[in-house]
């Protein structure tokens, strides 16, 4: 191997930063054993769900996020449905959103009887666009509600997005899916608009497996929320609405317990992890990351780059093919967005957002892990940093 094999990108015939591979997640327990021991008392005590488990997750996730009630479900998804439905969205009325977010935060709106109705994202941080948003719920007939995503852990403009709900009269919702463990001027995200919902899918930073977990301030609708998560049974079989089987299982509970744990340390480290990769590959033309305003703080669910192809001389795309032969794992989070997705073609939005479009062009999530250490961003850091002097060839030679 020569000083030159290292410094010739991989695509290029170098030699690749990982050889073995880097995934773009990859799941450590905090405390096995400590988990295991729970997991068995779960197992011995019969009772699979709405037990002691459950409600000891939510008692201590709503101690983490500072709010006086959190209802643990089957999933984020579930959750932002059952928001949307004691919201009142349903009769096809608009529920305004962003374009760039993850499909479910519009599929819960549809399931929920509404119709999205997708708004820009800001340039600086890919959340929502409070000025755009604000005119398309002016320009819609009879608007249900206004929704928000907390994108990759970045805290929305959460003062101002309350102001523009207000004053058209609406609830906010937020899919804070990426958002436990983020803070918004030194207070938890889970504490805004009328309810958040949380994931603890196995990407995310508070993991169960799979689950979710919604906060509100709001009593009456909590236990709507709880209601709703076993069908709307309020437990004499006479259901008070159609609700859902959206239970959080007592073992999802017992492994969202472990991922509390500590859960802000993890943060710091994870935002620390941004910081060293920022570092290197500071003055790279062209490239930017997505970062939280100043004095708020992003789990960083996703470590993501902002590509200017002309400056930058590759595209996401490109550079994705570039670190693919490095065996650097890539995910371009949300590409393409919503409103180009064929499941909602026949709204006839995919023309609207031209900064969305651009911005989803040009994003790329790299390798990220909780218990990753800063040697391995560095690996990362350090591939991007010699593939940019070999963008036109490597541009020609794909």
């Amino acid at each position: 191997m020569t000083t030159t094999d290292l410094a010739r990108p991989a695509a290029l015939g170098g030699t690749p930063a990982f050889p073995d591979g880097l995934p773009l997640t990859r799941v450590r327990v905090p405390d096995r054993e400590a988990l295991l021991q729970r997991i068995g008392a779960v197992l011995d005590s019969g009772q699979l769900t709405n037990g002691a488990t459950v409600r000891e997750l939510e008692e201590r996730a709503a101690e983490l996020l500072e709010v006086p009630h959190v209802v643990a479900v089957s999933n984020c998804t579930a959750g932002l449905m059952l928001v949307l439905q004691a919201a009142g969205v349903g009769q096809g009325r608009p529920v305004v959103m962003p374009g760039f977010t993850f499909s479910a935060t519009a599929h819960a709106a549809h399931w929920a009887g509404g119709t999205p109705v997708f708004a820009e994202a800001r340039e600086q941080d890919i959340t929502l666009d409070v000025a755009d948003a604000e005119a398309r719920l002016k320009a819609a007939d009879r608007p249900a509600a206004l929704m928000a995503t907390h994108v990759y852990g970045t805290p929305c403009q959460v003062e101002d997005l309350q102001a523009v709900a207000d004053a058209a009269g609406v609830p906010l919702v937020y899919d804070s899916a990426h958002g436990f463990g983020s803070r918004r001027k030194g207070v938890p995200i889970g504490n805004f608009g009328l309810a958040e919902v949380f994931s603890m899918s196995p990407t995310k930073v508070a993991v169960a497996g799979e689950g979710g977990l919604v906060a509100t301030r709001d009593a009456a609708l909590a236990q709507t929320l709880r209601t709703g998560r076993d069908y709307g049974n309020p437990g004499d079989y006479n259901t008070l609405f159609p609700g859902l089987n959206a239970r959080m299982s007592e073992l999802h509970a017992a492994v969202g317990l472990a991922w509390l744990a500590d859960l802000p340390a993890r943060v710091a480290h994870r935002g620390a992890l941004v910081e060293e990769f920022r570092t290197v590959v500071a003055g790279l033309p062209g490239l930017r990351l997505a970062l939280p305003e100043a004095g708020d703080v992003s789990t960083f669910k996703d470590l993501t780059l902002i590509l200017d192809a002309d400056a930058f001389g590759l595209s996401s795309a490109e550079l994705a093919a570039a670190l693919k032969a490095e065996g650097i794992d890539t995910r371009r989070y949300f590409h393409p967005p919503v409103q180009r997705q064929q499941s909602y073609a026949h709204l006839g939005q995919a023309e609207d957002l031209p900064v969305t479009d651009r911005l989803a062009d040009s994003v790329l999530t790299v390798p990220l892990w909780t218990h990753m250490d800063a040697a391995t961003v560095r690996r990362v850091a350090e591939a991007v940093l010699r593939i940019q002097p070999y963008a036109e060839r490597l541009r020609a030679a794909g």
